[in-house]
């Protein structure tokens, strides 16, 4: 059965907005004897030797949120135990640099002090960490992110100072600018038994995932639920219903979760794929979803479309006749 909320939104990671608005409080939760960093470059975190857990330095000197070596940000705690992101060399959002790159795998021993330690992307260490650790690199992850992006005032064009533990930034004039998130639906959309997905363009052939999209301007969730099936897929769904949302940091989203059903009258063979987006679209079974073909790639454990699609199969077909 899977977990009751997807991951990265499980709340396990306590983000104590407290410390974050007061810079004494900055300065002695980096004095800590408990306290950790996890060192960032680009889009790459350092994980110790087996994959299973993030490689935590211990905090050095006097507490800065940016210096001429990284940008660094106030997570939360773990434990009680208080945790910073350091962004090093920040501005490269594929781990590599002009001086040395980093590739995944490389070691990251010079970085974290920690021997045995190696650098690897989210998508493929994430699964592998505690929950709480998994939301400690999302965090790290959405606020890098903007800060690689938002280094200036979209008013004039200022430097922004960081401030709030790395959580907003200050412009010349006095104006707050805080991390953007970009809302997102993605659909589970099921007839009579089985849940239709489809293959993006740009993916390889036989990976298939939930249908999604970004939320326009003046749009509610629902809407755009039933704007982006028809236009990617044209069919109509309604009985639209949220069941979940999850932070997608990769680099802002906020992906809200939600099941629909075809209009009644609804002919499930005849869609019609946006083929600017969507190279295939399909029907699938819980069997075939519970059991799948080897040649069928569905999406990582990581994320809420596999999350939404595992607690589907788990309601089991019965579920369909109490509908």
């Amino acid at each position: 059965m899977p977990d009751s909320r997807p991951p990265l939104a499980t709340g396990a990671f306590d983000r104590d907005a407290v410390t974050r608005s007061s810079e004494a409080a900055l300065a002695e939760a980096w004095s800590d004897p408990v306290a950790r960093v996890l060192g960032m470059r680009g889009s790459l975190v350092p994980v110790v030797s087996s994959g299973d857990a993030l490689a935590l330095r211990t905090t050095s000197g006097e507490f800065s949120l940016r210096d001429d070596r990284a940008v660094r940000s106030y997570l939360g705690r773990i434990d009680g135990a208080p945790i910073f992101a350091e962004e090093l060399d920040a501005g490269s959002t594929d781990g590599s640099h002009e001086a040395g790159a980093v590739v995944p795998g490389a070691s990251a021993e010079t970085d974290t002090g920690l021997a045995e330690s190696q650098w690897a992307h989210p998508f493929e260490c994430a699964a592998r960490l505690v929950p709480v650790e998994r939301e400690v690199l999302a965090v790290a992850a959405a606020l890098a992110r903007w800060h690689e992006s938002a280094g200036f005032s979209p008013r004039d064009g200022e430097p922004l100072t960081p401030t709030m533990g790395g959580w907003a930034g200050v412009d010349p004039h006095g104006g707050e600018h805080f991390p953007r998130t970009d809302p997102a639906v993605i659909v589970l959309v099921e007839h009579e038994g089985r849940v239709l997905l489809g293959s993006n363009a740009l993916w390889q052939t036989n990976r298939f995932s939930l249908l999604a999209g970004f939320v326009e301007a003046g749009e509610s969730a629902e809407h755009t639920v039933e704007r982006e099936v028809f236009e990617e897929a044209g069919v109509r769904v309604d009985r639209v219903t949220y069941v979940a949302s999850q932070p997608w940091p990769f680099p802002r989203s906020l992906m809200l979760g939600f099941h629909a059903r075809l209009v009644p009258g609804s002919d499930p063979d005849q869609l019609e794929p946006d083929r600017s987006e969507i190279s295939e679209l399909r029907w699938f079974s819980r069997d075939e979803l519970r059991d799948p073909a080897p040649e069928l790639q569905l999406p990582g454990s990581l994320s809420i479309a596999r999350w939404m699609i595992d607690d589907w199969i788990a309601e089991g077909d019965g579920a369909d006749e109490r509908a």
